[in-house]
């Protein structure tokens, strides 16, 4: 009985050690395309460029030009305390994120964050680029 009683507590204190459904960016369907040409993209013919746009996922989506030619999408919506949906803003050097609502930052290398407080990484999205087609998608 002592066994039973032990093992109880322990699934419980595991359950509600998982985490609040609150912490974590909402998964929503995200399906954009445009031309690889189209003047909002203009950042993204050099390496290191990226772009914000707007209406797609939970708070906009960050395109990024990586230094091998391929591309990165986040999420704008910011890990840390993400059920208040603050978007990240690009930096000056458009290596980094910042969101304005706590001050972390986040890599656009690899969407993880640079700064505290956040410890999650951004929602990275699919790209693919065909025809001069970029389409972006979970």
């Amino acid at each position: 009985m002592t066994r039973k009683i032990a093992l109880l507590a322990l699934l419980m204190s595991t359950f509600f050690a998982c985490g609040k459904g609150g912490d974590v960016i909402p998964n929503v369907s995200v399906n954009f395309q445009a031309n690889i040409n189209d003047p909002r993209l203009a950042a993204l013919h050099s390496p290191g460029g990226a772009v914000i746009i707007d209406g797609y996922g939970v708070a906009g989506l960050i395109l990024y030009r990586e230094a091998d030619q391929s591309y990165a999408a986040y999420d704008r919506c910011s890990s840390y305390q993400p059920q208040n949906h603050c978007a990240v803003n690009l930096d000056n050097n458009t290596l980094t994120a910042t969101d304005p609502c706590s001050g972390s930052k986040f890599s656009l290398i690899d969407g993880t964050p640079v700064k505290a407080p956040a410890t999650r990484s951004l929602r990275t999205y699919s790209v693919n680029v065909s025809n001069f087609e970029i389409f972006v998608s979970n």
